[in-house]
């Protein structure tokens, strides 16, 4: 571990925290070094903004435009030898909590009575069954959601897909005034650690032992997603882009809407592709970075990674990826958390490449407003796979602002007797305490408003075009 930019204080600092993480016994050897190397790196501080005069957009070759890619060839047997080179691995660390619930975020039911979780199987099984081929599913979970997925994954015991199950590092939070790690300090349970953000993936393959079994099956690449984007299957024009042009790494980036501007984006940085998040702008850039004009793609965490590559980068400790402090409070005392994200790596790699891929390939589920999406008319589902209605002829989706009141998946559920069609709707914001019936129809832009202590109740059978309601007299 370098501590040669460390002040004699924060050396003191380390050495003070590596005593107490030694007797940590909840984690392993290696989670005790991650841990280390992460502090030590962030006391160490590193540099995180970057120089903005030498910021360039990149060219075609380096974020490949979607519609260049050559289509893969119509025979089976080829397509299987390009899925025997596959794993997909879901992050499934997130726990549903923003949306009221307990446990793994990927098993809320999304669509039909299945959850993200079942339709992830579905779509494999399905690739599984067309080709004959042996594409496993890795869930790399958090000591969050890990007891719960593995129960959960009981029923897919008879499917034809090998489910594989790991955890990424369990980090203690730190006090903010003393340094300590808060499970010395006081016994907070669970609320004592964290999980260090998804750029853990790549360790946490390494540790687990699965990159070694994955590699002596013959898999070459890993397509990594988060659990509850829809959008992201898998693509075989993609895969066979990546074994033919030997890229390491590929992110799939999309053209960016007023809604993502705070995603990060692809920059070329002194002749390398790196991304840009909005943590590393400084403060008089921050409007540009989030204008669509400078800054049309954003990152949409769908990556492809090279499996042996992830095996060389992690032994050599090279992936030193940009450091997110999250600070938190815990029973009142403030901690910090130090985090990474899979993104970041992509300069660390050979050959790193983006692909500017359709709208249709990130579709994430984060609130109820875009569960109301997904459940309604303006998606289908077969064999797992959830697509846009051809009948919307708007190519981007309405823009739904739901109140406190449809924030928990519960609330939202009880107040639509069935989800609205809104294949013909722009906007739709709803506040107050408002209760749908079954078979309503909303098209343009609509707003709805219960004024204070009134329940509004739209009638069964309601069509409401471009209107504003805020009692039964406007409907």
């Amino acid at each position: 571990m370098s501590t040669a930019t460390l002040s004699a204080a924060d050396t003191e600092k380390i050495s003070k925290l590596q005593s107490a993480v030694s007797g940590l016994n909840q984690i392993s050897e290696n989670e005790k070094t991650g841990f280390l190397n992460l502090v030590t790196r962030y006391l160490s501080g590193e540099a995180q903004h970057v120089e903005w005069s030498k910021i360039q957009t990149p060219t075609d070759e380096v974020v490949v435009p979607y519609d260049t890619l050559t289509p893969v060839s119509e025979d089976p047997a080829e397509t299987k030898k390009l899925l025997d080179k596959l794993v997909v691995l879901k992050l499934n660390g997130g726990l549903g909590t923003t949306m009221g619930c307990t446990g793994p975020k990927s098993v809320i039911e999304v669509r039909d009575g299945l959850t993200f979780l079942d339709l992830i199987v579905i779509q494999i099984e399905t690739l599984n069954k067309k080709y004959g081929c042996s594409v496993p599913l890795l869930l790399m979970n958090s000591f969050n959601t890990h007891d719960d997925t593995l129960k959960i994954v009981e029923k897919y015991a008879k499917s034809n897909i090998e489910i594989h199950t790991f955890n990424q590092s369990q980090y203690p939070r730190l006090a903010v005034d003393n340094f300590a790690p808060l499970p010395c300090i006081k016994d907070a349970g669970k609320d004592g650690w964290f999980p260090p953000g998804h750029g853990d993936v790549f360790p946490s393959l390494v540790n687990s032992g699965k990159l070694e079994a994955l590699l002596s099956q013959g898999k070459e690449y890993v397509f990594i997603a988060n659990a509850d984007n829809l959008g992201a299957v898998v693509d075989l024009k993609i895969l066979n882009h990546l074994i033919n042009n030997k890229n390491e790494y590929c992110m799939e980036v999309t053209p960016k809407t007023l809604a993502d501007v705070k995603g990060g984006t692809l920059i070329s940085y002194e002749g390398k592709v790196q991304l840009l998040e909005i943590a590393q702008v400084p403060d008089e850039h921050i409007n540009e970075f989030k204008s669509i004009e400078k800054f049309k793609i954003f990152n949409t965490n769908n990556l492809w990674v090279n499996l042996n590559a992830i095996k060389r980068l992690v032994q050599a400790d090279a992936l030193k990826m940009e450091i997110i402090p999250n600070p938190k409070e815990v029973d009142g005392i403030k901690v910090l958390q130090l985090e990474t994200a899979a993104g970041a790596a992509i300069k660390f790699f050979d050959r790193a490449i983006g692909i500017n891929v359709p709208r249709s390939r990130f579709l994430p589920v984060k609130a109820t407003s875009d569960l109301l999406l997904v459940q309604s008319d303006l998606y289908t589902l077969s064999e797992g796979f959830v697509t846009r209605n051809p009948a919307r002829i708007n190519p981007a989706n309405p823009s739904i602002e739901l109140g406190p009141e449809f924030k928990k998946v519960a609330n939202f559920l009880s107040r639509f007797k069935s989800i609205p069609s809104i294949v013909e709707l722009d906007s739709l914001k709803v506040t107050g305490d408002v209760w749908f019936g079954s078979g309503i129809t909303l098209k343009g832009q609509v707003t709805i408003v219960a004024k204070p202590g009134v329940k509004l109740e739209i009638p069964d059978g309601a069509v409401i075009a471009n209107k504003e309601i805020n009692g039964p007299e406007d409907i």
